[in-house]
């Protein structure tokens, strides 16, 4: 059977107007039976954030949401949690702290059957903090000490429902385009996806291929071409040649597995 959908969004979706991209996360989990699944771990506010995401999914999916307010290790080992895993349509992560997310549910019976139930189908959005996780690597930060001239990259381990890709969020709006690039110069032979805000990746079930959807653009870096990369340890400074770039709009579709746009 086809691993479930993944729709990947750099952060601060529309949710008052059009709703195109939550719009198009119902309509995917409209194909399954159940209704969606909220967690919010990653939030330091979940309440707020899980009670609008429940009133946007209830009205766009016709369904009542289940809110999942894991904040605990132990809440994540609940043993009622997999039969309600196994009811959903699809599962939405909102924005957060991805770092939470991964070190509260990393491990747990509650990421074992809600990787279970992906590869069986299931639908899974994540917004913001809940689009990084989706990746194997992860990013977890960047800090530049401008005084020391010091810069450093925390790197983790995401849910891996993506390999050899890292995902970066608020893209063009907060100016990460050197932190990708350092990951990837770091890791070559991974794809760097830079996703803008108000947009998503809509990865395909047999994880090919991505579709992309929404206002703005989504940034590949592909270091596997790479002739020549140059770090400096712990420094803002990098020399890095033939990395491969591409900037794609809505409707873009690009392959991953060729690593190359697809052309209709």
């Amino acid at each position: 059977m086809a691993k479930g959908d993944l729709l990947i969004i750099g952060g601060n979706e529309d949710k008052s107007e059009k709703k195109i991209i939550l719009s198009r996360f119902s309509a995917l989990c409209k194909n399954r039976q159940g209704p969606i699944g909220i967690l919010t771990t990653a939030s330091g506010y979940p309440e707020e954030v899980g009670s609008e995401y429940y009133q946007l999914f209830q009205t766009l999916h016709g369904t009542k949401p289940l809110l999942f307010h894991l904040d605990s290790r132990e809440k994540a080992e609940d043993p009622e949690l997999p039969e309600q895993l196994s009811s959903l349509s699809g599962l939405f992560m909102t924005g957060g702290d991805q770092l939470r997310l991964t070190s509260i549910l990393g491990g747990t019976s509650f990421y074992k059957h809600l990787f279970r139930e992906w590869q069986d189908g299931l639908i899974i959005g994540g917004t913001s903090a809940g689009a990084a996780v989706m990746s194997r690597l992860m990013i977890i930060s960047s800090k530049l000490f401008e005084k020391e001239d010091v810069s450093i990259l925390e790197l983790g381990s995401g849910f891996g429902f993506l390999e050899d890709v890292i995902i970066d969020q608020h893209f063009s709006q907060r100016d990460r385009f050197s932190r990708l690039m350092r990951a990837i110069a770091l890791n070559p032979q991974i794809i760097g996806i830079g996703i803008d805000e108000n947009t998503a990746i809509w990865v395909h079930n047999d994880g090919k291929q991505f579709e992309v959807i929404g206002e703005y653009n989504v940034s590949i870096f592909d270091g596997k071409t790479s002739t020549y990369v140059d770090i400096a340890e712990n420094k803002g400074n990098m020399t890095i040649s033939d990395i491969r770039f591409h900037t794609l709009g809505a409707g873009a579709v690009f392959n991953l597995y060729k690593r190359e746009l697809i052309i209709t």
